[in-house]
């Protein structure tokens, strides 16, 4: 789906050689030197007679109407134009239209759009017309190629903010993919040939780690996950190189447990099918690679994938095991459903190679965050204060919001161990601050934040499916990041001006059923 945009009038953009088109309509009245076209008049009236209010989520449709070009044209109210009012608002207009055969669609912003408004519209027109095809027989594909985006008055800016939810969109999509395919069809060998695909640009480089070169680096506790699965492991690392070598990355570090039955701490049987979403934090971390291949920003990224299954075979860690990690400490394994914070602490260690200005990694780590923020906010823990204010500032930015949770020494006590350095659970309680702080434990010698993603990672119920969350909040950072640290630029007047500003991007906020039984 490819976005274009152009600076019309609704008078001109109504005449296009569309199939449909949306127009997102403020929530007050718009100037009569902007109104004298038919749709204007149309909604005018329509407010006389009481049918149209100037109200969040209001819709008017047409069909065919003399003067207007497109098919369908339809009229929907966004409010006061906030991020949970748009989203709605072209979720709405695309359930009037998704029964239509739309290959070309035109997005009109009538009154004055802003840049953060016309990437929030284009993200969630993507999220609503999102179709997943790969193991369907007959998959209903999507129809819609084409949006053009039109308003009265456009900007650089404007430009600027439909090329970042182009770029947003394709990084959004592909995590969708990989975390919506089912676990045969998403192994740790899978996700490791996706990550080349990607890593193919000039900027890019992909290494994949097996068995052999895991067991040497000494991954031990990544090793005690992946030895009950038939499958082997893959330790994928990706680099995109878009800075000078000195300046030192952001390392990503995403959880690939690409299905986790819960090893020999089996998992109840129902809606175990879920457990296929357990790579989420992998699949964002793919879904910023192929965002930053589009947008290019002068940052280095670098990200780190431990993937593996989960599974309950002979061969399988058994609870009371004690293993070695990669940093040497020993990990008492009370409980086999903890594997995700496992397969972290080695990739932590490892991102120390890297010498990072901050490490961030990402999983759908435990159900307790669920129970603490449900679907709206993902669960933030760092260690560093500016990390996590620039996290909770790219969230509020980008829609795709997060939370910061406490770290207090206090609650690192459930972890001691009396046969290992530390045990991999503590108590029910505060059970994703215990988890955060058994990371925390591999993190000591860089800058680190911890994302649980647990309740926005995927819908739950009739609407099933991956959001591709938290790739807005990650591609946001790291674009403000990148535009942070440029350089001042001389102009002609010998004035220095600071690197062109990004756009803050928009990812949907799902709303899951809570999953925290499922999830340990």
């Amino acid at each position: 789906m490819n976005f274009e945009i152009q600076k019309l009038s609704l008078a001109r953009a109504i005449q296009g050689q569309l199939d449909a088109m949306i127009v997102l309509w403020p929530g007050q009245s718009i100037p009569d030197a902007l109104g004298h076209d038919p749709v204007t008049r149309w909604v005018a009236k329509a407010m006389e007679q009481g049918d149209f209010e100037l109200k969040a989520g209001a819709v008017m449709t047409l069909y065919c109407q003399p003067g207007i070009s497109p098919r369908h044209l339809v009229v929907v109210c966004t409010g006061d134009n906030q991020a949970g009012q748009i989203r709605s608002a072209v979720q709405s207009a695309w359930n009037a239209l998704k029964s239509a055969k739309v290959k070309h669609l035109g997005l009109h912003v009538a009154g004055d759009a802003t840049a953060q408004g016309l990437q929030l519209a284009l993200s969630s027109l993507a999220d609503a017309s999102y179709s997943y095809t790969t193991t369907l027989s007959k998959p209903k594909s999507r129809t819609l190629k084409q949006v053009l985006v039109s308003a009265q008055n456009t900007t650089a800016a404007h430009e600027t903010a439909v090329q970042h939810a182009q770029a947003l969109v394709s990084g959004v999509e592909l995590a969708k993919e990989w975390a919506n395919r089912p676990a045969n069809h998403a192994t740790p060998s899978h996700l490791a040939q996706a990550a080349k695909d990607i890593a193919k640009g000039k900027a890019f480089q992909c290494e994949v780690l097996g068995p052999k070169e895991v067991a040497k680096l000494g991954m031990g506790a990544f090793m005690a996950v992946a030895q009950g699965s038939a499958e082997p492991l893959r330790f994928i690392v990706m680099r995109y190189k878009g800075a000078a070598a000195a300046q030192a990355p952001v390392v990503l570090v995403g959880k690939g447990i690409t299905f986790d039955t819960g090893g020999i701490s089996i998992k109840p049987a129902p809606e175990m099918d879920e457990m296929k979403y357990d790579m989420g934090g992998a699949a964002s971390v793919l879904g910023v690679f192929k965002a930053l291949s589009h947008l290019k920003p002068a940052i280095n990224v670098v990200g780190l994938i431990p993937a593996t299954e989960n599974m309950p075979d002979g061969l399988a860690v058994k609870p009371g095991d004690v293993v070695t990690s990669m940093s040497g400490q020993t990990i008492e394994i009370l409980n086999t459903d903890a594997e995700g914070r496992l397969v972290l602490c080695d990739a932590l260690t490892y991102a120390e190679r890297f010498k990072p200005q901050a490490v961030i990694d990402i999983a759908t780590l435990t159900g307790a965050c669920v129970i603490a923020l449900g679907a709206v906010r993902t669960g933030l823990f760092s260690s560093d204060d500016a990390l996590a204010q620039q996290l909770h500032q790219a969230g509020e930015s980008s829609g795709d919001s997060c939370w910061r949770m406490p770290l207090d020494d206090e609650y690192a006590e459930g972890l001691k161990s009396r046969f290992a350095d530390v045990a991999n659970v503590a108590g029910r309680a505060a059970g994703s601050v215990t988890a955060a702080k058994f990371l925390q434990r591999f993190a000591q010698n860089f800058s680190w934040a911890h994302l649980d993603i647990a309740g926005t990672a995927w819908r739950s119920g009739a609407a099933k499916g991956a959001t591709g969350r938290p790739v807005g909040l990650l591609l946001q950072y790291l674009t403000q990041l990148a535009a942070s640290t440029q350089p001042p630029v001389a102009t002609k007047s010998k004035r220095a001006v600071t690197g062109a500003k990004t756009s803050p991007s928009r990812s949907a906020v799902s709303r899951p059923k809570a999953r925290a039984a499922r999830k340990a």
